[in-house]
This record gives structure tokens, C-alpha cells and sequence, in this order.
């Protein structure tokens, strides 16, 4: 496997790691905004994104405020 390769697949790995540990999970977001993690996506300009069920649109990672234990 070429360097490349192994880059995208150790990627790939983490999301899904992300993934297993957020989906699920209650957040409370910087803005005031709070529900269950749906999704996470990879986004070219802030990395980690997740979408909030009941809310339209895409949030940084760096915007949960709380994320329930």
C-alpha cells in the first residue's frame, strides 16, 4: 500500500471512530443551538462537522459547547 493510501485509510479509521463516539450523543452548540449528533463529516476547511437532528446545516466540532457523558 502506498503512503497516499495509507493516509486516506488511517482518515477514514478516525471518522469512524468519531462517528461511534458523537452519533448519539446530546451537545449543546456556542450558538445556543442543542440536540443528538446525527452525522459527522470531514470538511476541507474545519476538519470535523456534525449535523444536529431537528436543525438544517453543518457545525465545526469547535463549536460543541457540551457534549453529554
Amino acid at each position: 500500500m502506498t503512503n497516499g493510501n495509507q493516509r486516506a485509510m488511517s482518515i477514514l479509521r478516525e471518522l469512524r471512530a468519531a462517528e461511534r463516539e458523537l452519533v448519539g450523543k446530546a451537545v449543546v452548540l456556542t450558538d445556543g443551538k442543542a440536540g443528538t449528533i446525527d452525522r459527522v463529516f470531514v470538511d476541507n476547511d474545519h476538519g470535523l462537522r456534525v449535523s444536529i437532528r431537528g436543525h438544517d446545516g453543518r457545525w465545526p466540532i469547535s463549536t460543541v459547547k457540551h457534549i453529554e457523558n
